[in-house]
C-alpha cells in the first residue's frame, strides 16, 4: 500500500489531504492555517504505521469539488470521490456514515444520528465520531447539531462549522 499526501485550498486555509491506494484517508483542517506543521503528518503516520510521501498534484481533483462546494455547488463528496475508512471503524464509523446522508442545508442532532446508526442513546459516540472524523467536510459532521438546534463544536473552529452551516442555508432558498 502507497500513502502519499498532497494539499487543497479551502476558505480556512490549505487542508492536508492523505491518500491511499484506495482513496482519500484522511482530509484535516485542524492546523488548515498551516499544514506543514510537522504533527500532522506525524499523526497520520503513526495511525497508518507508514509514512505518506508528497505527491503535489494529487488533490486536485477534490481541490475542484471544493472550489464547487465553497462556491455553492451541492457537491455530494461520498459520491464524487473514493473514500479509504481505514482510520476508524466499530460505531464511529457506522455513525459517520450515516452523516454522509443528511442532505445539504439540513441538520440532524447527535441523537437523531445516533438512532440512525443503531445505537438510540449514543448521542455523546456520535458528537465523538465527529471529533475524531478523518474526513472534515467530505463527511459533513457539520451538519450535526445539538438537540436545541444549536451548531455546538467542531473541533477547535466552531466558527468553520458556522460558515459552513451558512453557506448551505445561504444556497437552499
Amino acid at each position: 500500500m502507497t500513502f502519499r499526501y498532497d494539499f487543497a485550498p479551502t476558505p480556512f486555509g490549505d487542508a492536508l489531504v492523505v491518500f491511499s491506494d484506495e482513496g482519500i484517508v484522511r482530509f484535516d483542517l485542524s492546523e488548515a492555517a498551516d499544514p506543514s506543521v510537522p504533527w500532522l503528518l506525524e499523526d497520520v503516520s503513526s495511525r497508518l504505521r507508514d509514512v505518506p510521501v508528497p505527491d503535489p498534484g494529487a488533490a486536485d481533483e477534490l481541490a475542484h469539488l471544493l472550489a464547487d462546494y465553497f462556491a455553492g455547488s451541492r457537491v455530494r463528496f461520498d459520491e464524487e470521490v473514493r473514500l479509504d475508512w481505514r482510520l476508524i471503524d466499530g460505531f464511529h464509523r457506522t455513525a459517520l456514515q450515516e452523516i454522509t446522508k443528511i442532505e445539504w442545508g439540513q441538520t440532524a442532532s447527535y441523537g437523531e444520528v445516533a438512532v440512525l446508526a443503531g445505537s438510540p442513546g449514543a448521542a455523546r459516540a456520535v458528537g465523538t465520531a465527529c471529533r475524531l472524523t478523518p474526513f472534515s467536510i467530505i463527511v459533513p459532521v457539520h451538519r450535526v447539531v445539538r438537540s436545541d438546534g444549536t451548531p455546538g463544536q467542531y473541533g477547535a473552529h466552531p466558527e468553520y462549522k458556522r460558515y459552513l452551516l451558512d453557506l448551505e442555508q445561504n444556497q437552499t432558498t
